[in-house]
């Protein structure tokens, strides 16, 4: 990658990881963000090649974008040059180049542009959503209610929770929380995810050509997804074997059957079944994982802050009260709250790189020529933490989304769903989520921990593709 006129190439540096912040793997001394012994953090590596630099990730060199600046610059001012997509081998060698979301070209455009199309027509971002959501926070209370304010790990609570909702929408329908299929389908995704962010997820990263072939945590990984794939494709049959009125589809799989009926004299058409498969599996996926995650994140952040939601319980009370039905209409009369669940999706970062990209051609970006195929790593950790956004990055404090007046104020730097062309498509049922399960619940209960706040650790367990959070125990007393 050189530098027009001058020959010059783009900083480089050797390395392992391009995560956030130094964290710790099973808390060990190991750092989850590079793993070379001493290695320099990825924002150290920044300060002293700058913000545009190629980082070799094993036999692999990626330009990676550092900090608000050079990922605005990139991502929606050059939006199509940076819209293709790059390697992220933790998943590909199970799509290769299936599905919606790991894939360039015209079968990215027609999966992404259906899959948004028929999301929307299934009520996502509207009212329709609303309403699935409302019903899954019923049984959830209930479920909360039952552990009678008794310490618990909320994992498994709110992942089934959060899965319901996109299951009721891909699948047609919710699962009974006593499902005793649901548990194994829960841990298939949770595993595969928590695989990314650990220090052999990222190895693997560096060396996915050899280490596929070889035995070692990865293994268990596949397995875990290939139990998805096989669980989605059993769905699919059931489907096709049951779909009596393609005017009538019942769900997001039946919408895909559909749609592969009409365009199967078209030799063009990307409607196949593995391509239905693949796609399910994606949005099911991300579905799940990234809003629970976020949630669980939340709430041990409020265990650290307690005073901060003592602030949402008086919001809660003053504008919809006690036994009022949360609903999105309310959403722009609590500032508050708002604002805390913005800072929640800002400080866990959930997805800290994004999503590699590719650039589609050959192109200009900041006086250097960027070789078409190169792949890019626009960090969106160091957008969510950039200190010339954010007033304190490495403290989690709802005012950074609150004007003077206390009113709502959000960010450009505010990039969890990244930007640009190739933007999470889950982001409005992320953001009704969210607002709905957090409102919900703190209109009921009161959380207590069993340690001291002083004692609580909110620095991620684990980096890598995923930031996830330490495990512990809440109490959720009944208000």
């Amino acid at each position: 990658m050189h530098e027009e006129g001058e020959g010059q190439q783009v900083p480089c540096v050797w390395g392992a990881g391009v995560g956030k912040r130094p964290g710790l793997v099973d808390g060990s001394e190991e750092r989850a963000d590079v793993c070379l012994p001493d290695a320099p953090s990825p924002s150290q590596i920044s300060e002293h090649y700058g913000p545009v630099h190629t980082l070799h990730l094993g036999p692999r060199g990626v330009l990676v974008l550092w900090g608000y600046q050079a990922v605005k610059e990139a991502l929606p001012d050059q939006a199509e040059e940076f819209s293709g997509r790059g390697e992220q081998a933790a998943f590909s060698w199970l799509f290769e180049g299936y599905g919606a979301s790991f894939r360039d070209g015209e079968r990215a455009k027609q999966l992404r542009r259906f899959s948004l199309t028929t999301l929307r027509n299934f009520g996502v971002g509207k009212r329709g959503i609303e309403e699935r959501i409302l019903e899954e926070t019923r049984f959830l209370l209930e479920a909360l209610r039952g552990t009678k304010g008794l310490p618990f790990d909320p994992t498994y609570f709110l992942s089934r929770t959060v899965s319901n909702v996109i299951s009721s929408v891909v699948f047609g329908d919710r699962f009974d929380y006593e499902d005793k299929e649901f548990p194994s389908l829960l841990s298939m995704t949770t595993d595969s995810f928590r695989f990314t962010a650990t220090a052999w997820g990222q190895i693997y990263k560096m060396f996915s050509g050899t280490m596929r072939y070889l035995p070692g945590p990865q293994r268990a990984a596949f397995k875990q997804l290939v139990g998805l794939e096989k669980f989605i494709e059993k769905k699919v049959k059931e489907n096709q074997e049951t779909l009596d009125d393609p005017s009538s589809p019942r769900d997001f799989i039946d919408c895909f059957l559909v749609k592969m009926q009409q365009e199967k004299q078209n030799p063009s058409s990307e409607f196949s079944l593995k391509n239905i498969v693949l796609t399910v599996l994606t949005v099911f996926f991300a579905g799940t994982e990234t809003v629970s995650t976020t949630l669980r994140y939340g709430f041990l952040l409020l265990l650290k802050h307690p005073e901060i939601e003592e602030r949402i319980h008086e919001e809660i009370d003053r504008v919809i009260g006690r036994n009022r039905t949360p609903s999105m209409e309310g959403r722009s009369r609590m500032p508050y709250i708002d604002a805390v669940i913005h800072e929640f999706q800002r400080f866990c970062d959930v997805i800290p790189m994004g999503l590699a990209r590719r650039v589609t051609r050959d192109t200009q970006f900041r006086g250097y020529t960027i070789p078409k195929g190169t792949e890019v790593y626009p960090v969106l950790g160091s957008v969510l933490y950039d200190p010339t956004q954010f007033s304190s990055p490495d403290t989690f404090d709802p005012s950074h989304f609150l004007d003077g007046n206390g009113q709502f104020n959000t960010s450009d730097a505010f990039v969890p769903f990244s930007i640009g062309k190739r933007y999470c498509f889950g982001e409005m049922l992320a953001i009704m989520e969210l607002f709905l399960f957090l409102t919900s619940i703190l209109q009921n209960f009161r959380f207590r921990s069993p340690v001291e706040p002083k004692d609580i650790d909110i620095s991620p367990k684990l980096i890598g593709f995923a930031s996830l959070p330490r495990s512990y125990e809440i109490c959720l007393v009944p208000r």
